[in-house]
């Protein structure tokens, strides 16, 4: 007689959880809030931004005045940007100018200050909030018309110079001297990188220091071995930053100047001239074409600064 094989009974299948799909309706009904809140933000993305560009970038190719439909013309107005226009030259060379020297020298002065401050300054947030106005003031309309006076044949500079038997000038109307005072009004505004050279100081250990000088360290040991090099990624940062931030630079040399770049084109800056040919001469077309080749000078040097950066720039996790 065969074995019998005991059978189990099949257990009766459950109902599906209702609980998933309720999991699931509420997931979609906050994507769905999700996207409504967001919408406005993708609508003025498409509107006011990646519309524009697209725009700007057609218009390069074209004659347009604003006041007659755009003409194509394709690689025209690049052509004639850099072999028939000697002020887009003039304007480039300004700008290039203005950043080489102005750049570095107001990142050495903000690390300067930043290091006296990291020095544990009695009534420090006072200290860092002043040195920080600067920069919210040195980019407006007000500061670039002060800084005029100043640097006027009656302001403040010649003034004080006066007091020494020292015969002044006018130096925002002489082409020797006119973009050297935009330059140090840039300088000025060192606030910025200064509050961030500041916070990455207080990042770097104290036991590093107390470990270098127990080995006999100097203080200028210990800025060259310690500090630069665990410094070098926020010097990285605020150059990247400023130098983007320069060649955009504009309502210092519009004020200065009343708008013309003079005198005899010192401070003709790029942003400048792209604004006189877009608004004054009412050449659209070229004014989209010289924004282009900004827009590439200013992501090939950006390029150039991360492709460097792995020769000068030290992270903590390098090995």
């Amino acid at each position: 007689m065969a074995d019998s094989v005991a059978v189990k009974p099949r257990k009766a299948a459950s109902p599906p959880k209702q609980g998933g799909h309720r999991s699931t309706q509420r997931s979609r009904r906050e994507a769905r809030a999700a996207y409504l809140f967001l919408a406005p933000w993708f609508v003025g993305l498409l509107v006011i931004t990646i519309g524009p560009i697209f725009a700007s970038l057609y218009l390069s190719f074209t004659d347009y005045s604003l006041l007659q439909e755009a003409k194509w013309i394709g690689l025209d107005n690049y052509v004639r940007m850099f072999t028939e226009d000697p002020r887009f030259i003039a304007s480039l060379k300004v700008t290039t100018i203005y950043v080489v020297v102005s750049v570095p020298l107001q990142l050495a002065f903000a690390l300067a200050l930043a290091l006296v401050l990291d020095r544990g300054l009695r009534g420090l947030s006072f200290y860092r909030s002043i040195f920080y106005l600067p920069s919210l003031l040195g980019g407006s309309v007000a500061i670039a018309i002060l800084w005029r006076k100043v640097f006027g044949a009656d302001g403040l500079v010649n003034a004080v110079l006066g007091i020494f038997g020292i015969e002044g000038q006018g130096w925002v109307g002489d082409p020797d001297t006119a973009l050297g005072t935009l330059i140090l009004l840039h300088v000025w505004t060192f606030g910025a990188p200064m509050i961030i050279f500041l916070a990455g100081l207080r990042q770097i250990p104290s036991s590093y220091y107390e470990a270098a000088s127990v080995d006999g360290a100097g203080v200028f040991r210990q800025f060259k071995s310690i500090t630069m090099p665990l410094l070098t990624p926020i010097i990285f940062f605020n150059l990247v930053l400023e130098i983007i931030k320069s060649f955009q630079s504009f309502t210092q040399a519009f004020i200065v100047s009343n708008g013309k770049g003079g005198p005899a084109d010192s401070t003709l800056f790029y942003t400048l001239y792209l604004y006189l040919k877009g608004f004054k001469s009412y050449d659209m077309g070229y004014a989209a074409a010289m924004a282009w080749v900004l827009l590439l000078i200013i992501a090939a040097l950006t390029g150039v600064n991360f492709l460097a950066s792995k020769y000068w720039v030290f992270y903590g996790d390098d090995k």
